[in-house]
């Protein structure tokens, strides 16, 4: 039986270059679905699997995110005072509280990669195992990281990525695993950052949950730059896996890929799609059907 994961780490510090200007001000983790940011989904689940301290690894530009992600007691005092009780319980609610939750916000500098900005987080994680959650990876309906924890528990690797099969043509977007999938788990041999289509060893691509062994900062505190000339995690993550063995797992929600426009959009109609509301709305935009009137 494996440790339980305690620690999250939320990699914020990104510029959201692909959504500029709208991230000239706004972080791209506050940009909302509709009405709810990025980033209050990624705290939601984290929340739901139990973690016990979020370690929010930021950018001093980026001081929205720590003000939308704490509790705003002048805020909600204004709304009660103007009878807004609704609002304040709901902004209560999604806030974490500095007094009753565990919460750290540290700086990444610098822009060198995903494994270096999971690397500042290494003096602020509990002990054990750390889940890492990308918030512009979104998976709707079925949450992703309680699940992972249950099959993290489960299993003999030391290290856990969620994974999804991709079209041939987008296995240069992701970190693509090679090995063998026996039901929801992919026993993985390697991994390989953004193969082109030509050399990739499989089609099951890694996104943005992760669960890592602790040995992960030691492997990243010795890494070389990789791709890009950054830190990249999985390089680390293959550097641990003939030690402590790799699991990719299928997760049951849908994922989107909100650090895109296209797929921003795609998770907006998908949860207007579901809303009443929103039905005369998508009917005039000839994405919605109108209801059959009664006979």
């Amino acid at each position: 039986m494996s440790q339980p994961v305690r620690t999250a780490i939320f990699p914020v510090a990104g510029l959201g270059t692909r959504f500029l200007p709208a991230t000239k001000a706004t972080p791209k983790e506050l940009l909302p679905v509709i009405d709810t940011p990025l980033i209050q989904y990624a705290i939601d689940e984290a929340q739901e699997a139990g973690i016990e301290r979020m370690v929010f690894v930021s950018h001093p530009s980026k001081q929205a995110i720590e003000r939308h992600v704490m509790d705003d007691a002048k805020l909600r005092a204004e709304l009660r005072s103007r009878g807004k009780r609704d609002l304040e319980n709901e902004l209560r609610d999604a806030a974490l509280c500095p007094e009753s939750d565990d919460v750290v916000f540290t700086m990444q500098h610098e822009p060198l990669g995903l494994g270096h900005a999971v690397l500042c987080a290494k003096d602020h994680v509990l002990p054990g195992p750390v889940a890492v959650i990308l918030p512009d990876d979104l998976i709707l309906g079925q949450s992703c990281l309680p699940e992972m924890i249950d099959a993290y528990a489960a299993s003999t690797a030391g290290h856990m990525v969620a994974t999804m099969e991709v079209a041939l043509e987008e296995t240069n977007k992701y970190g693509i695993l090679s090995g063998a999938r026996h039901g929801r788990l992919f026993a993985a041999d390697g991994i390989v950052e953004k193969p082109a289509p030509q050399n990739a060893p499989s089609r099951e691509a890694v996104v943005g949950r992760y669960i890592l062994d602790e040995s992960i900062f030691a492997d990243l505190s010795g890494q070389e730059p990789g791709a890009g000339g950054e830190i990249q995690l999985t390089d680390a993550i293959d550097a641990g896996l003939a030690r402590l063995g790799l699991h990719g797992f299928r997760f049951s929600g849908t994922r989107f890929d909100c650090g895109s426009k296209a797929g921003m959009l795609r998770a907006i109609l998908h949860l207007a799609a579901q809303d009443e509301e929103y039905r005369d709305v998508l009917i005039e935009a000839g994405l919605g059907q109108s209801a059959p009137e009664a006979a």
